[in-house]
């Protein structure tokens, strides 16, 4: 659909279809979500001549993954965000099937992206392009067309360049699936953003002895914390293990050091990045004070989406909240943002047996716990959580079947940080060395309950509404 016939439609979907999203009891009251439509990933994180632009995989004509438009929210503080200028849509034949992912930099004082421009034939072929566009004086982007074509050796997947300034160079790491339909993560080199050099695969399946892990890695970001260099992923494909790796497509993070010469990545195994129902596609940023923040899409491909019951309302997914990053022993641990802690109101203390707690408002809420575990936490009789010592399992029924799905996060438990809000728990282990985030769809107003003979320290506040202006 040609641009003069697309936004039109996207601006009547809007005004249409805007109010039901809105009022639905489901919709976040603090998290970013579609006005209307769906969202998926996030992409072009950057700080940027003062703000924080955060743009986003969006289609506003249905809750189906078409016509893949890039939305755009922009934020002085991480906290209020105000709507811009729609900054792609699929309107070139180089991107007639969808604005895929991709990222932002600053090109010399111009704010730049870098996506994927899709492409299906009929005969159910594909190719990939990477593309330019740059922003422009009306606050919206000028495309610049394709700066890299399919490269050699490659099927129609190679998608989401996630691109970085460092010396006197340009590097991109970028998703692919090779001949053989094995994923990998390709290293490239440019002096200019225009003309890029592959230099070689430098993580996937069958590299740096992981074995077959999938057969494609999307949504590729590196970086570097302290002396480690963290490459975070989602390998589709990766075989699932009985407390491990469960989503449909899962997301995941490697710790080592890049040879950006040679190229080698040597790193460790694979680790799962967040091991809730839904988390996919995160992508990073630098703040202007020199932390490294991510956001994720709480979704997840191919799983039960669209049984979920947002769609009655007209809209579908949310981000998760913005997360801080650091490295421990080699380890990534992810923990809420410390600009959240103004949306705090109404404390409250607890401190006894978890039998004996008393109910909490969940709608809007931040609970930390500490514990020696054996407590459960019922979230509306729609999400449990179960603690023990060596072990956390969340418990969600199916929106198909109605039977009980489970994940797992292993390790010893003291201490819990869950954020909520109407439709949506990420639960922060032991000051972010795990984390699960997952949707659930519960009776409102929301409560939590707490069950257990254990004894317990427990400070809880409920947050308030930071709305997208």
């Amino acid at each position: 659909m040609a641009s003069s016939t697309l936004l039109p439609a996207i601006l009547q979907s809007v005004m249409q279809k805007m109010p039901a999203a809105l009022g639905d009891s489901y919709y976040p009251g603090w998290h970013l979500a579609p006005v209307t439509g769906l969202l998926n990933d996030p992409n072009g994180f950057i700080h940027f001549d003062g703000h924080y632009h955060l743009f986003y995989q969006w289609n506003a004509l249905g809750c189906e993954h078409r016509q893949k438009c890039w939305g755009h929210w922009r934020s002085a503080d991480l906290l209020h965000w105000q709507h811009q200028p729609i900054a792609l849509m699929p309107d070139e034949e180089y991107d007639r099937s969808g604005c895929y992912s991709g990222s932002a930099v600053d090109d010399d004082g111009v704010l730049t992206l870098l996506y994927t421009g899709n492409v299906k034939f009929d005969d159910g072929g594909r190719t990939a392009w990477q593309c330019l566009a740059q922003q422009n004086s009306a606050g919206g982007f000028d495309k610049l067309g394709p700066v890299m074509a399919l490269p050699e050796g490659y099927t129609g997947h190679v998608r989401d360049p996630k691109v970085w300034r460092q010396g006197n160079h340009w590097y991109m790491v970028l998703g692919a699936q090779d001949r053989q339909l094995q994923g990998k993560v390709l290293l490239l080199r440019a002096e200019n953003l225009r003309q890029w050099h592959l230099l070689g695969e430098i993580a996937g399946s069958g590299l740096g002895g992981l074995g077959e892990a999938g057969y494609m890695w999307e949504c590729p970001d590196m970086f570097t914390l302290g002396n480690t260099t963290y490459l975070i992923c989602c390998p589709q494909g990766v075989a699932r293990e009985e407390k491990r790796f469960l989503n449909s497509h899962p997301s995941a993070w490697l710790s080592g050091t890049l040879d950006e010469e040679t190229p080698a990545y040597r790193h460790g195994p694979l680790h799962e990045m967040d091991a809730g129902f839904e988390f996919y596609a995160p992508q990073t940023t630098l703040t202007a004070d020199g932390r490294r923040l991510l956001v994720g899409w709480m979704g997840t491909p191919d799983g039960e989406e669209m049984a979920q019951p947002t769609i009655a309302h007209h809209w579908i997914h949310q981000m998760t909240c913005l997360r801080e990053l650091s490295s421990r022993n080699g380890r990534l641990c992810q923990q809420p943002i410390a600009e959240l802690q103004a949306l705090r109101e109404d404390g409250q203390v607890y401190q006894g047996r978890a039998d004996e707690a008393p109910p909490i408002a969940a709608q809007r809420l931040e609970l930390r716990l500490e514990s020696e575990g054996d407590i459960e936490l019922n979230f509306a009789d729609t999400l449990i959580l179960t603690w023990q010592q060596h072990e956390l399992r969340l418990a969600r029924r199916s929106l198909v079947t109605g039977e009980w799905h489970y994940r797992y996060w292993r390790g010893t438990v003291s201490r819990l940080q869950i954020l909520c809000d109407h439709s949506s728990v990420e639960i922060f282990i032991n000051d972010g060395e795990g984390v699960m985030s997952s949707r659930y769809f519960p009776t409102q107003p929301a409560t939590l309950t707490l069950r257990g003979r254990a004894e317990l320290q427990a400070h809880y506040w409920s947050l308030r509404r930071c709305m997208v202006e």
